[in-house]
């Protein structure tokens, strides 16, 4: 059996900065955060599509591509396209970022494209919303990616059932869900019905905790409060074994997103997600 192994997803290293501020961009170098997700035991890697432009400026792409293999980095995930349900000039912008995406997918041998549901939470049409997460789907396969949705229970795939919902409808192979446990827990989804997820159809899992009391909206307490595993309430034990039973294997993903995790110096903050969820999974 092969040793666990895990994702430092974008905003465990990206520092003082979170999805709640207008520009979300992190103030450190790529190299310092690659290479503090190294040390700590990372083999796979998150970046923001905006992080990414800001380090193909600075190194190039094929510097990009190099620093993320002279550390080790073999699993890389980019995030976060939205509005890719919509029409006129919100979709414009976000075919603009998914033309970005996926030449960069090719370029770097990523292995993951996130993308989010509508957190607006209006009304929506599954067929329609099926046929475009099948051609997006199909584009991140001809890059040699897989298309991963992650349930928000804010939004209009509010719970794990919701977006294995739509990923079936659309039905193409490389489309599949994102499972972050702590959108699994405030949706109140029992951890053990995780274990009759189709295990292909999971994409990718990112691993935290967090109080059983929630402060302030459902956004807010997930961006300021979130926990290291083993520091909250979470059934993670639960989460874990239903997660393997369903027959995921990995990449462990490890999204911490805190006011205190983010104030840490990277290297510090990075070895102590690491840690906590290596001590959860093995």
């Amino acid at each position: 059996m092969t040793a666990d192994r895990f994702l430092a997803t974008c905003w465990t290293t990206a520092g003082d900065t979170a999805p709640d501020e207008e520009d979300q961009r992190s103030p450190l170098s790529l190299r310092d955060r690659v290479e503090a997700a190294r040390d700590a035991g990372f083999t796979g890697f998150g970046l923001l599509y905006a992080d990414l432009v800001e380090a193909e400026r600075a190194y190039g792409t094929t510097g990009v591509r190099s620093l993320f293999e002279d550390n080790g980095i073999d699993h890389v995930e980019l995030e976060l396209l939205t509005d890719w349900w919509t029409e006129g000039p919100r979709r414009a912008a976000s075919d603009a970022v998914r033309t970005g995406m996926l030449r960069a997918i090719e370029a770097l041998g990523a292995r993951t494209l996130k993308i989010g549901p509508d957190v607006t939470d209006q009304p929506w049409e599954i067929d329609v919303w099926a046929q475009e997460f099948a051609v997006l789907a199909a584009q991140a396969d001809g890059v040699g990616a897989r298309l991963g949705v992650e349930p928000l229970p804010w939004s209009n795939l509010r719970t794990v059932h919701d977006g294995l919902r739509l990923v079936e409808a659309a039905g193409h192979p490389a489309g599949g869900l994102i499972i972050d446990v702590w959108h699994v827990e405030r949706a109140h989804t029992p951890p053990a019905e995780l274990a009759d997820v189709p295990g292909s159809r999971i994409v990718g899992v990112e691993l935290n905790d967090a109080h059983d009391d929630v402060v302030g909206t459902l956004f807010e307490d997930t961006v300021h409060r979130r926990l290291l595993c083993g520091e909250g309430s979470f059934d993670l034990p639960g989460i874990v074994a239903a997660l393997r039973t369903a027959g995921f294997r990995g990449p462990w993903g490890v999204e911490i997103l805190s006011d205190t995790h983010r104030a840490l110096p990277v290297r510090e903050a990075a070895a102590a997600a690491c840690r906590s969820a290596a001590a959860l999974v093995n």
